[in-house]
């Protein structure tokens, strides 16, 4: 689940964003935001002709974006708000000198470090200064693989000419196998490098010359510098040519391409694949997934042909810009003019605090995760949102056995497939041990790297192991969930349960369009279009017949072409064959969620109007609010790019109008926006 739209007054914005950042401070206890909030709604706006504008006219109004974001939205003011909390914790941790348990000291002392921007100026670009005397101390291309091994590890980044984990076998979850997948790139997708639109010309010269300002910065004389940008550019280009597209890598099938280590040999005959496995500590490898072959015909082609002392340009330019955050401010801010105001529209840097907490989150997440669910996910929660799920999984099966489209042969095995799923709530059952991880109080590029190589080790030595199936892929305060093809299963973190989210003073109503029709989202990923084609065990598997592919094909075609008619920012429209499993899953999910809480009804007492809406308009506002959002246009042009995830405001109307249930709460007429004429229903 993400967001994006609307822009809003840059006055605007810099006045409230500095009188709001002489607020900021740690936080010791959870901030409560109402879930269904009346204030946020515009009820001058008519429901039935823009339910967005209706459920959130008042919020985008009351909420500018700050200077530091490139969208603000009811999800990122609570991403901001667990920000706070952990700040609160990481901040009491840090200085406490005594009585710290091993995670305690290592997430303290992380934060610590981090935080001691003068300590980080000091340093200048010394931390980086290993990896270019290593850079450097090639002698030939012999050298490269043991050399990008080393750096995979330390720097953690796919920008390095390609990316090189482990996963599960596509046809056989059980199995976890080496993946050798696509990289190289330093823009946002393979397409910001094939466009040929005036904006894309525009964005590749200011890319141009920011490594250029890079090398410059590394010490490159200026004739140096420009020569040596323009080859990043031009192997880069190359290689995203050479990518699928993210419309074509959708197709599990296009990413699918299993080979021995022979065959990967002889893809890339210009890269020792033996030395570079070797390097990584790894055993004798003869099962890899090559996700995208072409990409690496391409990429032993450059290989082949670059210079030594290009590949050497080449690996300086990303090892920098992989370090960028960790030095000192001239690499942070050249790095953050780039990547964050000219590709998304940013004005100002997020402040140091907001940095490290994500750092530590992103690095040390499941140690820094114990604290918070400590303090911010009862029990009584877990069970809460545990019996919710349950409920939508109910009204699924009972969904799937009322479809008039789908055969019975074809209903047994996704009732498998759904009654396979394994619902995971707030937090793993076994916590990641960090005992192997050496965190000092006074290191802290150090520290970030040596992060880095213990995930590098942890996401490798899985090969050829037994699948650990309670492992998350998302940390605890996370404001985010999602489901996994291949695990099958729906994951919550603690973090999105979390008001306005989830509200327990709040009744059923809301929640259940809400958090409810979150949950029914995640589910209805395991049915869309692309998590249809794994079988219940997760395995890469056609389980439908013919008819009932084809009749899944036509009615999932209606909700791509409802959305390709939608305008993001401009005259560019939703990439709906992009946004296709979002939209789909949007949709099912709330259909879901308004059952479950049908079946809620029942078991609670009846319920009553508020604040001026009748129980089922609460469903509807409650569900829409999570939605809420303002946008930079600058965002909206990425986002129309490289975002599966349709504009807030379409997550909304677009779901509305095909409701039967909506049009009744709210006395729609036909003819009327928010009522379609042909209505789109999968699942």
């Amino acid at each position: 689940m993400n967001r994006s739209l609307l822009v809003i007054s840059v006055v605007i914005i810099g006045f409230t964003v500095a009188a709001f950042a002489q607020t900021e401070k740690p936080l010791t206890s959870f901030p409560y935001t109402r879930g269904l909030d009346v204030t946020s709604m515009d009820r001058t706006a008519d429901p039935c002709v823009d339910f967005y504008q209706y459920s959130c006219g008042g919020w985008m109004k009351k909420n500018p974006i700050p200077a530091d974001q490139a969208e603000w939205s009811v999800y990122a003011k609570l991403t901001q708000d667990n920000q706070q909390f952990l700040w609160g914790i990481l901040d009491q941790l840090s200085k406490q000198t005594s009585g710290r348990n091993a995670n305690q000291q290592k997430i303290g002392d992380y934060f610590g470090a981090c935080m001691n921007e003068e300590a980080v100026n000091q340093l200048g670009a010394k931390p980086l200064q290993p990896f270019i005397d290593q850079i450097a101390a090639m002698k030939s291309k012999k050298d490269l693989p043991a050399l990008l091994a080393r750096l995979h590890a330390s720097l953690q980044t796919s920008g390095l000419f390609f990316f090189f984990g482990s996963n599960q076998d596509f046809e056989n979850s059980q199995s976890v196998i080496a993946f050798a997948e696509t990289g190289g790139l330093s823009l946002p997708d393979r397409d910001y490098y094939t466009k040929d639109d005036a904006k894309s010309a525009d964005i590749r010269k200011q890319y141009v010359a920011h490594v250029e300002k890079i090398f410059a910065m590394l010490g490159d004389q200026p004739e140096v510098a420009k020569s040596e940008s323009a080859k990043v550019m031009q192997i880069e280009t190359s290689l995203a040519k050479a990518s699928l597209t993210r419309v074509e890598r959708r197709d599990p099938y296009n990413l699918f391409h299993k080979v021995d280590f022979k065959g990967l040999q002889a893809m890339t005959p210009d890269f020792d694949w033996a030395a570079y496995i070797n390097e990584l500590g790894l055993p004798a490898q003869n099962s890899f997934n090559v996700s995208q072959p072409k990409f690496y015909a391409e990429l032993d082609k450059q290989l082949d042909t670059l210079s030594l002392d290009e590949i050497k340009a080449y690996l300086r330019w990303h090892t920098t810009h992989a370090m960028a955050p960790y030095l000192s401010d001239n690499f942070v801010n050249e790095n953050f003019n780039f990547f964050s105001k000219t590709l998304h529209g940013v004005p100002e840097l997020r402040p140091r605090w907001k940095r490290c907490v994500s750092l530590a989150d992103d690095q040390l997440g499941e140690a820094l995760g114990q604290e918070f669910v400590a303090r911010a996910f009862s029990p009584e929660l877990k069970q809460k949102t545990l019996l919710m799920t349950q409920q939508i999984e109910q009204s699924m099966e009972r969904d799937i056995n009322t479809l008039t489209w789908m055969s019975d042969a074809t209903k047994r095995q996704a009732l498998e497939k759904l009654h396979s799923i394994v619902n995971k709530i707030g937090y793993p059952d076994k916590w990641r041990d960090y005992s192997s991880v050496d965190i000092k109080a006074n290191d802290f590029a150090g520290n970030v790297q040596r992060a880095n190589v213990f995930e590098s080790k942890r996401d490798l030595n899985k090969i050829g192991k037994p699948l650990d199936r309670g492992e998350w892929g998302m940390t605890p305060p996370t404001v985010n969930a999602y489901y996994n093809g291949q695990m099958n299963d729906i994951n919550f973190p603690a973090g999105v349960l979390q008001p306005p989210l989830y509200d327990p003073k709040m009744d059923d109503a809301p929640n259940y369009g809400n958090t409810g029709g979150t949950i029914g989202h995640e589910l209805t990923h395991g049915f869309d279009d692309e998590g249809r084609q794994f079988d219940a065990k997760g395995n890469l598997k056609d389980w439908w017949t013919k008819d009932d592919a084809k009749n899944f094909t036509d009615r999932a075609q209606c909700v791509v072409d409802q959305y390709a008619q939608y305008v993001i920012v401009d005259d560019i429209k939703i990439n709906s064959k992009l946004t296709e499993g979002e939209d789909l899953a949007d949709l099912g999910g709330l259909i879901l969620a308004w059952m479950a809480w049908q079946d809620q009804i029942k078991l609670a007492a009846k319920p009553e109007a508020r604040d001026g809406l009748s129980p089922e308009q609460r469903f509807f506002v409650g569900n829409a609010q999570w939605a809420c959002e303002n946008t930079r246009p600058e965002d909206l042009r990425a986002s129309a790019i490289t975002n599966p995830h349709s504009p807030g405001k379409y997550r909304v109307n677009g779901l509305v109008v095909n409701m039967d249930q909506f049009q009744k709460a709210f006395n729609c007429k036909a003819g009327q926006p928010m009522v379609r004429e042909n209505r789109c229903r999968v699942w």
